[in-house]
């Protein structure tokens, strides 16, 4: 097993305490809400010391469903660490993907999610740049949506 780890800061004008609230305590409703015509539910399918969040998507998309578990969740320094674990997106090149994810304020009252991404492949398998490319962008476009939200919502999740 191979590991290629990358790194992403994705800077927001929103708080981080709100951001987190949302994206990360939330998630289960925010984001169907806001990638309505992409994500069908998130659900919590097992839930023991670690959950395991399924998120399906709507018919007709490329993909039907992902796999997240969910290590754990610092309220207090505003972390969370998980993995995908199952989903078409994974292919037979990737075991997992584990995500370490920090939100940061800024000293001008917008925050900082920095992210620590480690690709697990099975054998030999290199990912590829465009694999890293698309997972980030789809960060960064479900990051934006949520801090367009909390925009316009200046008293949601605070």
């Amino acid at each position: 097993m191979g590991v290629t780890t990358y790194t992403q800061d994705i800077v927001a004008q929103v708080d981080a305490n709100r951001i987190f609230k949302a994206l990360v305590l939330d998630a289960d409703n925010i984001i169907p809400k806001l990638m309505s015509q992409a994500v069908k539910n998130i659900e919590t399918i097992e839930d023991h010391d670690e959950s395991i969040k399924k998120m399906n998507f709507v018919e007709g998309y490329p993909i039907k469903y992902l796999k997240h578990k969910i290590h754990f969740i610092d309220n207090k320094n505003m972390v969370i660490k998980y993995s995908l674990i199952e989903g078409e997106v994974l292919g037979e090149n990737l075991e997992h993907i584990s995500y370490y994810v920090r939100f940061e304020e800024c000293e001008n009252g917008g925050c900082i999610c920095k992210t620590i991404s480690e690709y697990h492949t099975n054998g030999n398998c290199i990912v590829k740049e465009e694999e890293i490319k698309e997972d980030r962008d789809k960060a960064i476009e479900l990051f934006k949506l949520v801090e367009a939200y909390l925009l316009a919502n200046p008293f949601a999740y605070v």
